[in-house]
């Protein structure tokens, strides 16, 4: 047998390098993971930090963000530039003071919104009230002959119910105080639908510009228009009318002339009757109200 030739043994070291259980990738995916947690708090620490309608800016920019960018309407306000925190103010300059007021939400403007809707509301309602009592003269047998005598419109008080003379159907007698008969059924019979509104009301006397039959320096159109006012109220309270309802009774004599083309048009010896809108109503309460001038500094 030949001698076989010895093959050479090779040893082959493996080098191997010791780093845990998983290396060093660990510390990589905490440290991404404590950058996106500073991140989260540092969000919310700045969404903190702004107002409501900010907020809703930066909400609505980040919806349709080329919308408001094309719009030009960007509603994130000044603080969506600089938050107005704490820390240092980076707008002031060594040597000067930023007197610029941070931007505050207005709220001026949305009370202004609030009483111009009420006023609309209460003015649809005004409408509502005439429309009901226009019916109710046309229905009832007892005032339609009397219809040409009611004027009913809203005017800048509220709901308006004047009634006026005629000629041959005069509501007082000549210089007198006292109520026709005629007159008085009118006042009954608007007593109960006037006491079924919830306002105010407001009653008035007028006269002419016809100067007193008996005029003297201590009775004039002035004191007979007042008390023409008062005979009203006693025949509406009579007639059903909650006296707690009226808010002031006053006679106006010839100032406000329905006719200001003639003065002595009988149309401007009247009766009017105002149920008050909110507006009117404080009015009239501050003009009982004592006021107090603020102190001179």
């Amino acid at each position: 047998m030949a001698d076989t030739p010895q093959r050479p043994i090779i040893v082959k070291r493996k080098k191997v390098i010791s780093g845990g259980s998983h290396g060093g990738a660990w510390k990589i995916a905490y440290a991404d993971f404590v950058t996106a947690m500073m991140a989260f708090f540092l969000l919310m620490w700045l969404l903190g930090s702004v107002d409501g309608s900010t907020r809703g800016g930066i909400a609505e920019y980040f919806k349709t963000p080329l919308k408001v960018s094309l719009s030009g309407n960007s509603t994130l306000g000044e603080s969506a530039i600089i938050l107005h925190g704490g820390g240092k103010d980076l707008t002031k300059t060594s040597g000067q003071a930023n007197n610029k007021v941070p931007a505050q939400p207005s709220k001026d403007f949305d009370l202004k919104n609030a009483k111009e809707l009420m006023e609309r509301e209460e003015m649809i309602k005004m409408r509502a009230m005439k429309n009901k009592l226009d019916a109710l003269i046309d229905s009832d047998h007892k005032l339609q002959p009397y219809r040409k005598q009611l004027l009913i419109d809203v005017s800048s008080e509220g709901l308006r119910i004047q009634i006026v003379d005629e000629s041959n159907r005069p509501m007082f007698g000549l210089s007198s105080a006292e109520l026709e008969s005629r007159a008085r059924d009118i006042l009954r019979e608007l007593a109960p639908t006037l006491n079924s509104m919830p306002n105010k009301i407001s009653l008035s006397g007028h006269t002419d510009a016809k100067p007193f039959a008996q005029g003297s320096k201590t009775y004039s159109n002035w004191e007979l228009s007042s008390d023409r006012a008062h005979d009203a109220r006693r025949v509406l309270v009579e007639g059903g009318m909650d006296e707690s309802r009226l808010m002031r009774v006053i006679g106006l004599s010839s100032s406000v002339l329905l006719d200001e083309q003639d003065p002595l048009n009988p149309i401007n010896r009247r009766i009017s009757i105002i149920l008050l809108n909110r507006r009117a109503e404080e009015s009239a309460i501050n003009e009982g109200r004592r006021q107090i001038a603020p102190p001179l500094n």
